[in-house]
């Protein structure tokens, strides 16, 4: 990561919508709709309504998250301003560029939460701890863990 980046830079990003009364699909490129090329899909599932997933930074790692099914917000920080994402439509995804604190919080029962990354997984690259994320963003020089 070579700059800082903060709440503003997570964007909300339209999906395309094809389809008739017959059902919808949704087409999502790298580079296009997704702003990186994706390493690693995974989604969570069976989340009891209301619960919380996340709550954790990436030192390099961006994911684009969408709420397939149900709904579930997400909650940005950048160490200085917060900022609370609802994500409720296939067709709508959120950005998050490495660096970002977020937390997937009050899942509907039975959401399903699309998680698309730039990353194959690294345990490395994960900031689980909140004080160690704040001591990160401190930093001069972010590019440097």
């Amino acid at each position: 990561m070579s700059q800082k980046k903060t709440i503003w830079d997570a964007n909300l990003v339209y999906l395309p919508k094809i389809g008739d009364r017959k059902g919808h699909i949704t087409p999502v490129t790298n580079f296009k709709e997704v702003p990186f090329q994706v390493k690693r899909v995974f989604y969570l599932y069976d989340i009891p309504g209301g619960e919380s997933r996340g709550a954790h930074a990436h030192y390099e790692c961006q994911q684009f998250l969408v709420a397939v099914s149900g709904a579930f917000e997400v909650l940005l920080d950048d160490g200085n301003s917060k900022r609370q994402v609802l994500l409720n439509r296939a067709d709508l995804g959120l950005y998050i560029p490495a660096g970002i604190w977020a937390s997937e919080i009050n899942f509907s029962g039975g959401a399903v939460c699309l998680v698309l990354a730039s990353q194959n997984f690294n345990a490395e690259d994960y900031i689980r701890d909140y004080s160690d994320y704040l001591n990160f963003i401190k930093r001069d020089d972010t590019s440097i863990r």
